[in-house]
């Protein structure tokens, strides 16, 4: 029985997650549903180059790892990136990516309730998709509003369903791979990454055009990172976690992706089902495609239940420097931030209401401009570690053990991959370009929602 342990040290959270709890939520933060759902509508748009454009994305996401390793083995805060981006970057990069970080979660919460609302679709056709969406959404808010402890148990069951189906996909399909297997009418097999219209199907532009999905389903990788803060002997728990979100992404995306390419011919998939799904009905065993599609289930409502933990956690961490409303920074009796859990709970009824309204698209528009907060996440740990390693350099701290391979050479690398994914999303004909033209509104929205932050700041020193 792991023991629970109030911080005494500013933030008010519980240490109740441990070692294996975290542990899980770092597996679980690697495999959501921009793999169960996104993959199949990728293959059938990018064939079998889907591949490079997730092996791409998992060198980036290896390096951001690690920079958000030696971020925490310095300095563990539920705060996170906030924190580290505050502190070296300055008051204003706190400001602005605590609020991309929000708006990649709402933005990802609406695209897992739109994969909740499909998946159930498969069992219960008749009834309307947002009703689906709003069942799970008020299961998930009570689960983050109880406790920290009630939501690690959650995420540490939903993440053991997902590895163990990952794992039992990944055994099968090379094991019908190799024997060259009967798939519905079709042969499993290394030919088919080639033989039907070669590894480029549809040319090399429309394969990196993919690598803004692609970096969607890598998001929630961060989320360890701010487990931090509540977690017992957390510089000895994370670098664990950390390093096994590194190994496991390769195993899990790019195997997995690798696996799919091979077993079917890339027109078989589509965004209306999981790949996954397709694959084992395919099979034609009675009640796989119905077992995989209540993991893919589990794996979009995981993602919800880290969407509203993380948030609540960044939200505060915004509240207590006066860089978002009061409300969000309120903690209950059980050390839960339930005023930013409240908050996010709003944005996510707005996917409720885009499954009432356009429930086919719901999904490509909001993981598209999630894809914009992953972004600036991403760039933000990457660019915090850097500037903390030039502090290091002239003497001011001392860098941990645990440090960011190649800096800060990768660090320019990863930052300069992040802004070919953004350019890349103007050139799409799709819902990545309405992202893409969205980012003067926000990056306005943001400007003067700094300048009235600071504006208030110095009134309240002037007085």
């Amino acid at each position: 029985m792991e023991s629970t342990v109030v911080a005494k040290e500013g933030d008010n959270y519980t240490k109740a997650l441990g070692n294996r709890q975290v542990q899980m939520i770092a597996i679980g933060g690697a495999i959501g549903v921009g793999l169960f759902l996104g993959a199949g509508g990728r293959l059938h748009e990018a064939g079998p180059s889907l591949v490079l454009s997730y092996a791409l994305c998992g060198v980036a996401a290896y390096f951001v790892m690690r920079a958000l390793g030696e971020l925490v083995l310095h300095q563990p805060s539920s705060g996170s990136f906030v924190t580290y981006a505050r502190k070296f970057i300055g008051p204003w990069a706190g400001f602005v990516s605590g609020w991309m970080y929000w708006l990649n979660w709402a933005m990802t919460g609406i695209a897992e309730i739109t994969a909740v609302a499909i998946y159930v679709h498969k069992w219960l056709p008749d009834v309307p998709q947002w009703i689906t969406a709003l069942v799970a959404l008020g299961v998930l808010m009570a689960v983050n509003l109880l406790s920290v402890k009630l939501f690690g148990e959650l995420e540490f069951w939903f993440s053991v369903v997902k590895v163990l189906a990952i794992i039992v996909f990944l055994v099968t399909a090379v094991g019908l791979v190799f024997t060259g297997a009967n798939i519905g009418g079709t042969t499993a097999g290394v030919h088919n990454l080639t033989g039907h219209g070669g590894f480029f199907p549809a040319g090399v532009g429309i394969a990196l055009m993919t690598l803004q999905a692609v970096v969607f389903a890598y998001s929630a990788i961060e989320v360890v990172g701010i487990a931090a803060g509540e977690t017992k002997d957390a510089r000895k728990v994370l670098p664990k976690a950390i390093n096994g979100v590194v190994w496991r992404i390769g195993v899990f995306y790019v195997g997995s992706v690798l696996l799919l390419a091979m077993l079917l011919p890339w027109p078989f998939y589509n965004g209306g089902e999981s790949p996954f799904v397709t694959v084992f009905s395919r099979l034609g065993i009675g009640g796989i495609g119905d077992v995989m599609n209540a993991v893919v289930l589990t794996a979009a409502l995981s993602s919800c239940n880290s969407g509203l933990y993380s948030t609540g956690r960044i939200l505060r961490a915004l509240a207590d420097e006066g860089e978002a409303p009061k409300f969000v920074g309120k903690m209950n009796s059980r050390h839960v931030p339930y005023g930013g859990i409240l908050f996010t709970s709003v944005a996510y009824v707005l996917g409720v209401v885009l499954n009432y309204l356009v429930p086919k698209e719901a999904f490509d528009i909001a993981t598209a401009v999630a894809s914009l907060g992953v972004v600036a996440t991403w760039a933000t740990l990457v660019y915090s570690q850097m500037r903390m390693r030039q502090a290091a350099l002239r003497g001011e701290l001392e860098r941990p053990s645990y440090r960011m391979p190649g800096a800060p050479y990768t660090g320019w690398a990863t930052l300069g991959f992040l802004l070919l994914v953004v350019v890349l999303m103007g050139f799409s004909d799709g819902a990545e370009k309405i992202a893409f033209y969205s980012i003067p509104a926000i990056v306005v929205v943001l400007a003067v929602g700094w300048r009235l932050v600071s504006r208030k700041r110095q009134a309240r020193i002037g007085a």
